[in-house]
């Protein structure tokens, strides 16, 4: 599960300029971290240090558990808008027994191999994920932008600017950060009326310290926090699944994704413990680590400690990075995560991949919530598929002299085309022998089965003999388990194949 010690090894420690670039990244993802997670703290309806003690503990462990280097786990507005009836009626700290409960559960889905699920997720699901993301990174930027002054919006066009005209000239320093310290500086200096990170919430002061939840261990305490902690753990790891896909694409590496439901979850426990929420993977502030530069553990880890050290040595002078920097540095991972080839690709996929697509970003966009999103892509995945499935499907009939009918069967058999195999025999004739021939054919379920009871009763009941040859192995290990019609006179045989 945790593969080689010198595998793990490389994860940590690579040459001195790689190194350098994850230490940079990480500062900017750190930097990136701080007004998300006031946001989903103010979400959730806690205090800020809730959100920041959390993106710290579980961006730290993280780097030790994970599946997925260079991916940033940290506080969600995924699993903050879950919490929020849970913190007005029983308050924080049902929260963070109902984070820990959280953790416990995905260490356990990830010792099931529940990350195999993300193969049912198609690419139009993932394409539309992606998508509906980067509208929502862009769109939670908008507040910044309006009702207020030309300075905000001089200062978000300089540090695009920065952001993608740096790079032509050097790489050796994120732009992000560049961007960032640069109008930092401008701000302070000339004391431009512009909203600030200070603006969002009061910043911790000090360290985070150990702690176990108030609250009453008792059946009752569990009946109240175990539906939440169960949708958070689905929510978190669903979006980390996700989020460890796009992660494994941009960086065409794999990653260990049965390793990171551990991680997840051992990364949420140790944030409870510390006073912080649930949370799962970011995917702006992942891309926003590996374009910087970070690919490995040790780009995780700086976002942790660097946030941890920004809020208990220099919280003041970060309460005035002006937002601006900020927006702009998150307008760039919109536009970045956003998978503009998806456009011309409505007219050249298949009809129903562009309506997978767009539906899962539609439902993200409109609920806001991603699991109802890729939920619904993927149900809409799963119907287009039966659907194409039934249509490969085909029975021939040809009648030979001497009263012998032949039903050459091809394609799948199974729930959605029972229906057509069914009355594919309900041609009139008056052949007494029907040899049915599935040597093309394959049965997938107990309806297959069924549908193939239900003809042979009815093919004897008229009187008639019946004879089924070219079963392949597999149908007929399924036939013969589940099949209720009397076998005498019906010739199980395998297809040459």
């Amino acid at each position: 599960m945790f593969g080689s010690f010198s595998s793990y090894r490389r994860q940590w420690f690579a040459d001195g300029a790689a190194a350098r670039r994850e230490i940079l990244a990480g500062i900017v993802v750190a930097l990136a971290l701080i007004p998300e997670a006031i946001g989903f703290s103010i979400i959730a309806g806690v205090d800020p240090r809730v959100g920041l003690y959390a993106s710290v503990a579980i961006a730290i462990v993280i780097a030790f558990t994970g599946g997925r280097t260079g991916m940033i786990s940290a506080a969600t507005a995924a699993v903050a808008v879950l919490v929020i009836p849970l913190v007005r009626e029983h308050g924080v700290e049902y929260l963070f027994a109902a984070t820990i409960l959280m953790g416990l559960i995905q260490i356990v889905a990830g010792l099931l191999r529940l990350d195999l699920l993300m193969q049912f997720v198609s690419r139009s699901v993932i394409t539309g994920f992606v998508n509906a993301l980067a509208i929502l990174i862009f769109m939670a930027q908008l507040p910044q932008l309006t009702n207020v002054g030309w300075e905000t919006y001089a200062m978000v066009a300089a540090g695009l600017a920065i952001i993608y005209l740096l790079p032509r000239l050097t790489k050796a320093v994120p732009s992000p950060l560049v961007a960032i310290l640069i109008l930092s500086a401008i701000s302070i200096g000339l004391g431009l009326p512009v909203n600030t990170v200070g603006d969002m919430g009061k910043l911790p002061e000090g360290l985070p310290s150990l702690a176990i939840p108030n609250v009453p261990i008792s059946w009752e305490t569990l009946r109240i926090i175990l539906p939440y902690s169960a949708t958070m753990a689905a929510v978190g790891l669903l979006e980390s699944l996700l989020t460890a896909q796009i992660v494994d694409d941009m960086t065409d590496t794999d990653s260990d994704k049965r390793r990171e439901c551990a991680g997840q979850g051992s990364a949420n426990i140790v944030a409870a413990f510390f006073g912080g929420m649930g949370g799962c993977a970011m995917i702006g502030q992942s891309v926003i680590n590996v374009t910087s530069g970070g690919r490995g553990r040790l780009s995780t880890f700086t976002a942790g400690a660097f946030l941890l050290f920004l809020l208990a040595v220099l919280g003041p002078f970060v309460g005035q990075v002006p937002m601006p920097a900020l927006v702009a540095v998150m307008i760039m991972v919109s536009i970045g995560t956003f998978s503009w080839n998806s456009i011309p690709n409505l007219r050249r996929h298949p009809p129903t991949s562009s309506v997978v697509m767009l539906t899962t970003v539609i439902v993200v966009v409109a609920t806001h919530d991603l699991s109802l999103g890729v939920l619904a892509g993927v149900l809409l995945s799963g119907v287009f598929f039966a659907g194409k499935v039934r249509r490969m499907f085909a029975v021939e009939r040809i009648i030979a002299p001497g009263g012998k009918a032949t039903y050459r069967v091809t394609g799948q058999i199974f729930f959605a085309s029972v229906d057509r195999f069914t009355r594919a025999f309900q041609a009139e004739d008056e052949a007494i022998n029907v040899l049915i021939d599935v040597s093309a054919a394959h049965f997938w379920d107990i309806s297959a089965v069924g549908a193939l009871d239900k003809i042979i009763a009815r093919l004897r009941r008229e009187g008639r003999s019946v004879e089924v040859v070219g079963y392949n192995r597999a149908s007929a290990d399924i036939v013969d388990r589940f099949a209720l019609h009397d076998k005498t006179g019906v010739e199980i045989g395998f297809a040459p194949h």
